[in-house]
């Protein structure tokens, strides 16, 4: 078995270190003997190569570099994009990314600039005067069949743990939202919502980054990849995460 993972604009797209988020799916697979390929979607890729990936990850942008990501993914590269998410290959998008899924963006300066129309939800920064949304956040997992699929391999309720930063606020329609937040602002700071999902896509603006903090979520992602890419059921090998579960609880126990 091996893994590629497409990687959303990781030039632009790697704000607030959500670069680690592939880190961890990679070494994750690692040390499971599982080799893995990292496959940047870039300005310059292919739409075709959008289709050659596993598992998709994109973290996030300042507003400058997020408008030019979503003038860029339009026309065959946004319909690959919507294919694959569609067709229930696997995804964590975290901060800005989310915002490219959405019918559209509202900057605090300049235009509205469309999104993908993969997710029922818009985004909007309320202008440069307003508070930032800043801090550390808790949200319960709440979203099926995610919270049953999580809760059958931790034996716990999901609960996970990050930091957001960000101007925008995201007001979900249809779409199924990710979370309950616990601690936090979520995605605008009134509905009490964190994040949204979409087949087998987590949104979220948490990071910090998302997926070592929460290791659960990476391995959720990198079964539910090789089971769609094989066919199969798949057993991962257990990690020793005490240390990433110590953490956890510290962090928990100071936030909640």
């Amino acid at each position: 078995m091996e893994l590629t993972i497409g990687w959303l604009y990781p030039k632009l797209m790697s704000t607030y270190g959500d670069r680690g988020n592939v880190i961890c799916i990679q070494r994750r697979c690692q040390w499971r003997d599982i080799p893995v390929k990292i496959l940047p979607l870039e300005q310059t890729s292919e739409a075709a190569l959008f289709l050659q990936a596993d598992l998709i990850v994109g973290g996030g942008a300042q507003d400058r570099q997020q408008e030019i990501v979503m003038r860029d993914l339009q026309g065959s590269k946004a319909e690959a994009l919507k294919n694959q998410l569609d067709d229930g290959i696997p995804g964590v998008f975290t901060c800005g990314s989310p915002q490219l899924l959405g019918h559209y963006y509202e900057p605090a300066l300049g235009q509205r600039i469309q999104g993908l129309g993969l997710l029922d939800m818009v985004s909007k920064h309320p202008g440069p005067e307003a508070k930032r949304c800043i801090g550390n956040v808790v949200f319960e997992i709440t979203a099926e069949p995610l919270r049953q699929e999580l809760q059958a391999m931790t034996g716990e309720t999901p609960i996970v743990i990050g930091f957001e930063n960000h101007g925008g606020r995201t007001y979900l329609q249809t779409v199924s939202p990710l979370g309950k937040v616990k601690t936090g602002y979520g995605n605008n700071g009134e509905d009490g919502f964190e994040g949204a999902f979409h087949q087998k896509a987590i949104a979220t603006y948490s990071h910090g980054p998302l997926l070592p903090k929460n290791p659960f979520l990476a391995d959720w992602l990198i079964r539910t990849a090789l089971e769609k890419k094989y066919q199969d059921s798949v057993q991962l090998t257990p990690l020793d995460d005490c240390l990433a579960q110590q953490a956890r609880a510290a962090m928990l126990k100071r936030l909640e």
